[in-house]
């Protein structure tokens, strides 16, 4: 389904070239940390949070943090607060690639009414997955306000979108692939850690 890997890695089907590893899993689960301590800050608590993971791998990130949440303030209940939004139907792209599969939007019992929803995704690149994201939450209910949190912000904007919560800015040109592993979207893969890497084109690498 819904946050592509075609358009966090810019779109383009390019030959595998040199690949490398960015973050690490330890580096993933500090990255988590900090971001669920900024969370919790900038809410000044967590009343009325609502985690809301974009599929695939925003929504295991959305599980970590409710998991860091409940961890520095036991008052939460992460089990509670978690959920997921799928964006299929309200992408920009549809039309070049009608195929996707739609995965499930499952809410947490409290809705998304006047509470404060952090959507969470595991890279940020354009900003049409966001868009569509924002456009998706307005058919389920009236947040009192929407954040954003990314596990990686790659830059190369085409909307105005900002991230308020980042794990780690990373630089990178379009003809780059960022590619995000976890173990519970990656395993299956043959990947049992964590990873953040960036690939080259074939050639553009092999010139570093």
């Amino acid at each position: 389904m819904a946050s592509s890997q075609a358009e966090k890695s810019g779109g383009e089907d390019l030959s595998s070239g040199a690949e490398r590893i960015v973050l690490s899993a330890g580096d993933i689960d500090r990255a988590l940390t900090r971001i669920a301590h900024e969370i919790l800050e900038a809410n000044k608590g967590p009343e009325g949070l609502v985690l809301l993971g974009i599929p695939r791998r925003g929504y295991p990130l959305a599980v970590r943090l409710a998991a860091k949440l409940a961890t520095a303030d036991p008052s939460v209940d992460a089990a509670a607060i978690v959920g997921q939004l799928d964006i299929t139907m309200f992408r920009d792209d549809l039309a070049r690639q009608p195929t996707r599969s739609p995965a499930r939007t499952i809410l947490p019992a409290s809705g998304i009414d006047d509470r404060v929803v952090v959507l969470v995704d595991d890279v940020l690149y354009s900003g049409r997955t966001i868009r569509a994201a924002l456009d998706a939450l307005t058919d389920l209910g009236r947040p009192r306000s929407v954040r954003l949190a990314v596990l990686v912000d790659r830059g190369h904007r085409e909307l105005p979108i900002r991230a308020d919560h980042v794990g780690k800015n990373l630089p990178t040109s379009r003809a780059e692939k960022v590619r995000v592993r976890l173990t519970e979207v990656d395993a299956a893969g043959g990947y049992d850690e964590d990873l953040v890497s960036i690939e080259a084109p074939t050639g553009e690498g092999a010139a570093r």
